[in-house]
């Protein structure tokens, strides 16, 4: 009859107990645990007055002079450079060598643990490489570029590409980046650490289970040669005792 309805439609109709087929369902992974927010601050952008105007200045009228080129690319200076004179002729910055243990270490400045990277370049070294020559006392790492034409002359550090050599061997070419997500989450994580070293959990998918992020961290004095010259020397807490890193960037 049309319009009626079966009372037990949608019902079963079997008189023993239904069977019913369920797969065991696996619980789903935890998420990764989120990383703490970047609350780095910009570096300071200093004020233009007069004294920079006087700077210019006095610095075209030395520009005039003869310069004599050292017949060695790499500059040659002493192993110890005194405490007191360092801190007459430079600036202090904080300087950070990280990488995986099987990758390659990346050094960032900034201008304090606070601050965001101002300069980060990818070096042409694995960091284990680097450690083992740390433990020899003494790291001369030099980057160096050619000169552009003055139409196309930028600062020293924005240079995108460096060849790299260490203690005097040539390693392969460094690369100038912009800070990464990851960079910022472990200058984020360092923030409250001056100097020091040690290692961080990884949050690199190939490294498997070799995924720690050793990282290295120490002031150092920013000497400015001139726009085609700057270095960085690590100030080591023990005086001369810790090992002596000294980092050239040089435009030939």
């Amino acid at each position: 009859m049309v319009g009626c309805e079966n009372p037990n439609m949608g019902e079963p109709t079997a008189s023993g107990p239904v069977a019913t087929s369920e797969e065991p369902t696996q619980s789903p992974s935890p998420p990764p645990l989120p990383r703490p927010p970047v609350s780095l601050i910009q570096p300071s952008q200093r004020k233009k007055g007069k004294s920079t105007k006087v700077f210019r200045l006095f610095r075209s009228v030395f520009r005039s002079f003869p310069i004599l080129t050292p017949p060695c690319k790499l500059p040659t200076l002493p192993s110890g450079v005194p405490e007191s004179r360092r801190n007459l002729t430079g600036s202090k910055v904080t300087g950070t060598l990280f990488g995986y243990r099987k990758g390659r270490v990346s050094l960032s400045i900034q201008e304090n643990p606070r601050c965001q990277p101002t300069v980060v370049v990818e070096l042409a070294m694995q960091t284990n490489v680097l450690q083992k020559e740390m433990g020899s006392g003494m790291v001369r790492i030099a980057l160096e570029c050619e000169k552009r034409s003055e139409k196309e002359r930028m600062k020293l550090l924005d240079e995108p590409l460096w060849t790299m050599y260490c203690n005097g061997k040539k390693s392969g070419y460094g690369v100038k980046r912009d800070a990464t997500e990851e960079d910022l989450g472990v200058m984020e994580l360092l923030k409250a650490v001056s100097m020091g070293a040690g290692v961080l959990p990884g949050n690199s998918d190939a490294e498997g289970a070799d995924g720690e992020l050793a990282y290295m961290r120490a002031h150092f004095e920013r000497v400015i040669g001139s726009r085609d010259s700057e270095t960085l020397y690590m100030l080591s807490p023990d005086g001369n005792n810790g090992p002596e890193l000294s980092i050239f960037f040089v435009r030939l």
